[in-house]
């Protein structure tokens, strides 16, 4: 009976000794699994943090892109420094004409401009009411601290 035991006790040591074998080969395993997960993990953020860098220069390089320049004469009606963040010079001029308005009534013909030159806007305020020539450069998409308008006059003479 003895030996029965022994026996009993030695095939219960070598059980122990497997599966402890096993818990450090599984523990192993997962160990490694986590490594490699956060890895793939840390990799996939880098790539997606530079890929929104370059995709922000791109949108930001397409959004001052100038689409289009020109001239335009009118009556300087209004210049003033508007936003509740970015403060922006924005003007008016008056093109002469009218145009038929929603409702039926008629208007003059009115367009929207931006400033970033402070050359600029002191000349502009002197020009007031005064009929003028304003270059200017059209760009895709303006960003809210450029202005309102996608158009933004560089240069200005009286007429």
């Amino acid at each position: 009976m003895s030996s029965l035991k022994d026996n009993f006790e030695d095939k219960k040591d070598a059980l122990s000794e497997d599966i402890q074998e096993a818990k450090e080969a599984i523990g192993k395993s997962i160990d490694q699994g986590v490594r490699r997960t956060k890895s793939f993990f840390f990799r996939v953020l880098i790539f997606a943090g530079i890929g929104l860098v370059v995709a922000g220069g791109l949108y930001l390089g397409w959004s001052n892109w100038t689409y289009s320049e020109g001239s335009r004469t009118g009556y300087l009606m209004k210049l003033s420094r508007k936003g509740y963040v970015f403060k922006t010079y924005e003007g008016q001029l008056n093109l002469g004409g009218f145009q038929e308005t929603e409702t039926g009534g008629l208007a003059g013909t009115i367009w929207n401009f931006s400033l970033r030159d402070d050359a600029l806007v002191r000349q502009m305020e002197e020009l007031e009411g005064q009929k003028v020539q304003l270059r200017y450069k059209e760009i895709n998409q303006a960003m809210p601290w450029q202005g309102d308008t996608n158009y933004f006059v560089y240069a200005i003479e009286k007429r």
